[in-house]
């Protein structure tokens, strides 16, 4: 059986459009790709991304901080309340094969740490400037890094 690619996209819980569109871009590409997005499971970036997961036919879990399966965005397929407030962003950034990173706050911050410790590939899009993050400026150049570090037959 082959497994399906895990992709986690990490940002705020409130978006500016601009990075929203990115994110809801990005969702659609996890799709085409036949990934599945692991995501916070709450609103802004998340909610875009798992929007755009939806739209193009994929699947989405949300790893949840709170307790309640209710508290996830309506785009997330299979809702994972933890319980564990926001050191659930451990299991976030370290379920995925690789993680898309936007704009966000310390939770975020948290994540790329994270993600960056356990040797995870970070593709960067709209976000910070750290040593370890792969910057790019399109969905589509994002898109090009995942088939290659992954080494996707598309």
């Amino acid at each position: 059986m082959v497994k399906r690619i895990l992709i986690s996209v990490i940002g705020g819980h409130k978006a500016d459009n601009k990075t929203a569109k990115l994110a809801y871009d990005a969702g659609k590409m996890i799709a085409e790709l036949n990934a599945v997005l692991i995501c916070g499971g709450l609103g802004g970036v998340m909610e875009a991304a798992a929007r755009g997961v939806k739209d193009g036919g994929g699947m989405t879990v949300g790893i949840l901080p709170g307790k309640s399966k209710e508290d996830a965005n309506n785009y997330i397929d299979i809702p994972i309340a933890t319980g564990l407030g926001y050191t659930r962003n451990t299991l976030v950034a370290g379920a995925s094969d690789i993680v898309i990173a936007f704009a966000g706050k310390e939770g975020t911050l948290s994540e790329i740490g994270f993600a960056l410790s356990e040797k995870k590939p970070i593709i960067g899009l709209n976000t910070w400037k750290i040593p370890g993050i792969i910057a790019v400026k399109t969905v589509e150049d994002a898109r090009k890094k995942i088939v290659k570090i992954l080494g996707l037959k598309i």
